[in-house]
């Protein structure tokens, strides 16, 4: 079969070809004669049925098929001729054109994308200057009685006084809706942190003031996305009884405090933990660091100095991908001008061309860098960090897992794992010398 196979460049090819009618017909022919050894026709054996009757009943299917075999022919032979091996490829072969003719044959064009070569070069010359990050002291000792006070018990304030921010509130209370109990809105001697959000918006606010042993209505309405739907949006009364106020009273900060905090390590002093809190406050300082300075800056230099060719269909992606986003925030009426104008929506995605091809290039650079440094992320690592990441968040793992896998977000998660991985190494290096 004739075609025509031409690099447009490394990363990108594009394949024409006019398949005849000929060729269609007999694949045709080839198509059918392999069904009828399987169908199952009424009034035929299996097997047995004659190859006029497969192609009189389903000729368009057959048609159908017989086409994409012949393009599949032609892609095959031109990767071949391209010297473009299938795991080269990314994404699905596109077409620029499929047209049927008049006289029954095919003209066809098929554009191909394929991983470019990315030469890297002195890039740990490019990392930027990496400024050492230390916690003060004053962080320690403010992080040290943070700690400190949310792991003090609760005791009882020493003289009688109202409800204020902070305090926990130890009350009773039931709700109603319409005059009726509604099942998990009652409890008894439930210590509330006052201010916390814990509660529906407004009843925290409703109990400051409250003196010991006072009754009181505190009026709320539950918000329209509230999880019990019965619920979502209805007024609703609590009766609410005030026992007493507690407050955490944040122990003294000594080694005893120190051997509670670190239980692992039996000769923990205060300075054994001033030392871990002070290694957290770098780890966490240096993270931000990292994320919000230097690797944006390193990416841009890399590239800014690194060439190579993009695969056409990625960027389109991409600009699909924010074009996307773009719409998601525009009015309905800006919408409604870009359906009657299409020049208007030729127009944003040249806009946002520049910006697609420079994700595009730092995706490949990354993918590069990690080659280069043998850094992997495996498939338990970005199941770990969903599952901590969802429970941190209260959600249950497996569904938010089975969530990213049918929207297809492992992999894109995946690669930013890695990404992340790679930076911080270079970084961390760079830091060392």
């Amino acid at each position: 079969m004739e075609f025509n196979a031409q690099r447009v460049d490394e990363a990108n090819a594009v394949i024409t070809s006019t398949i005849s009618k000929e060729t269609i017909e007999k694949n045709v022919d080839k198509v059918a004669k392999q069904a009828a050894k399987t169908m199952d026709i009424q009034g035929f054996r299996k097997g047995k049925v004659p190859v006029a009757v497969v192609k009189q009943r389903y000729a368009d299917k057959l048609t159908e098929d017989a086409e994409g075999e012949a393009v599949r022919a032609v892609l095959t032979d031109a990767l071949v001729e391209l010297k473009i091996e299938n795991a080269d490829l990314i994404g699905e072969p596109t077409f620029g054109k499929y047209d049927k003719k008049e006289d029954g044959s095919i003209e066809v064009e098929i554009k191909v994308a394929c991983k470019p070569a990315v030469e890297l070069g002195d890039y740990k010359s490019l990392i930027p200057a990496v400024d050492k990050k230390e916690a003060d002291a004053k962080e320690v000792e403010a992080r040290l009685e943070e700690i400190a006070k949310q792991s003090a018990p609760l005791e009882k304030i020493k003289r009688k006084r109202m409800v204020r921010e902070g305090d926990f509130a130890v009350i009773d209370f039931e709700g109603f809706v319409d005059g009726v109990a509604f099942e998990g809105g009652k409890a008894e001697k439930y210590p509330l942190e006052i201010g916390s959000g814990a509660f529906i918006p407004g009843f925290e606010e409703q109990v400051i003031g409250m003196k010991y042993e006072e009754e009181k209505d505190v009026v709320v309405t539950f918000p329209e996305s509230y999880q019990q739907k019965d619920l979502a949006g209805k007024e609703a009364t609590f009766k609410v009884t005030l026992h007493e106020i507690q407050e955490k009273v944040a122990p003294e900060l000594n080694d005893e405090l120190a051997k509670k905090m670190l239980p692992g390590e039996e000769d923990a002093t205060i300075d054994s933990l001033k030392e871990k809190i002070a290694e957290q406050i770098t780890g966490e300082a240096k993270a931000i660091y990292y994320r919000d300075e230097l690797k944006p800056a390193f990416l841009d230099k890399l590239v800014e100095k690194i060439d190579f060719a993009l695969p056409s269909s990625v960027i389109d992606q991409e600009i699909n991908y924010s074009l996307n986003n773009k719409v998601r925030t525009m009015s309905e009426d800006e919408i409604k001008e870009l359906q009657e104008d299409a020049s208007k929506v030729e127009a944003i995605r040249e806009e946002l061309k520049a910006d697609a091809e420079k994700s595009v290039k730092a995706t490949f650079i990354v993918d590069a860098l990690a080659k280069a440094e043998e850094i992997d992320v495996t498939d338990q690592e970005v199941t770990q960090v969903i599952y901590y990441e969802a429970m941190q968040t209260g959600q249950n793992p497996q569904e938010v897992l089975k969530q990213y896998q049918d929207a297809g977000y492992l992999p894109a998660i995946k690669m930013s794992m890695i990404e992340e991985k790679v930076i911080t190494k270079l970084l961390d290096e760079k830091a060392g010398n």
